[in-house]
């Protein structure tokens, strides 16, 4: 008798605990989370809280991920607190935790919306539609639960260092909780450090140590459409730099710290 996968990538065990599905396995290893996961999971434990503290009425602007060390592919707890308060702009963090060892602080700047449509402009270039894109099979690359139940699109040819995709996933951050769209576009951002590699991941490993998301609109949809460049410098430092697309155009930037090195 074969049991099918689940159809979310967490089960919540508790008022802020979380366990992992096999969906949220990491590319380098299976023993350990890939970050995109945890980060739309951290996006969605805040949005519920901004949702139950305000009634969402300020949008997200930033949030910044700093990975202190490994992610063991284990239960997560994830508590929220409000760092600096207001009605207009406000700053929440949220600290995520696995067996008691603090392995993820976020940050999040809120803004109250305007009227600001008589005087918007971007100046990033849109990605084809993904129903015009050829798909790409990321599991040529990368293992793991995550890559395997991703559906990826290729905007245009792409080679070592510059690349662009189309990222989508059938699968819902938490079981029987309303999907948040913003944090499930944020959880397929991560992606971008495989998607564009300048070399074989089993010759030299580049983990990123954080990542920076900017939004200038809120995204909307079910894909996440990254337009990426990755820089390695000659002394083990790299970055992985992207522009963000939902279905209607650019909505924001995305900025990965890497630590290169020979396996």
């Amino acid at each position: 008798m074969t049991t099918s996968a689940p159809d979310y990538f967490f089960e919540r065990t508790g008022p802020s605990t979380f366990a992992p599905t096999i969906h949220g396995e990491g590319a380098w290893s299976n023993e350990d989370y890939h970050f995109a996961c945890l980060a739309g999971l951290i996006t969605h434990v805040i949005e519920q809280h901004r949702l139950e503290h305000d009634g969402g009425k300020l949008d997200l602007s930033r949030i910044s991920f700093d990975i202190l060390g490994r992610l063991p592919f284990k239960e997560a707890t994830i508590e929220v607190t409000i760092k600096r308060p207001g009605r207009t702009i406000e700053l929440v963090e949220a600290i995520c935790s696995i067996g008691e060892r603090p392995v993820i602080i976020a940050r999040a700047w809120y803004l109250i919306p305007a009227d600001t449509a008589d005087v918007s402009g971007v100046e990033f270039e849109p990605l084809p539609a993904p129903a015009s894109c050829p798909p790409r099979d990321m599991t040529s690359v990368w293992n793991g639960g995550l890559i395997a139940q991703v559906e990826t699109r290729q905007p245009r040819a792409y080679r070592p260092g510059r690349a662009a995709a189309w990222i989508t996933s059938p699968n819902h951050l938490v079981k029987n909780e309303e999907p948040i769209a913003i944090a499930e576009f944020v959880s397929r951002i991560d992606v971008a450090n495989g998607i564009a590699v300048r070399e074989d991941p089993t010759r030299f490993a580049f983990p990123n140590v954080d990542l920076t998301v900017h939004f200038f609109r809120q995204p909307v949809g079910e894909w996440t459409g990254l337009d990426t460049r990755v820089s390695w410098g000659p002394h083990g430092l790299g970055l992985t730099s992207s522009t963000l697309h939902d279905v209607e155009g650019p909505v924001g930037r995305a900025e990965q710290s890497l630590t290169v090195r020979a396996m």
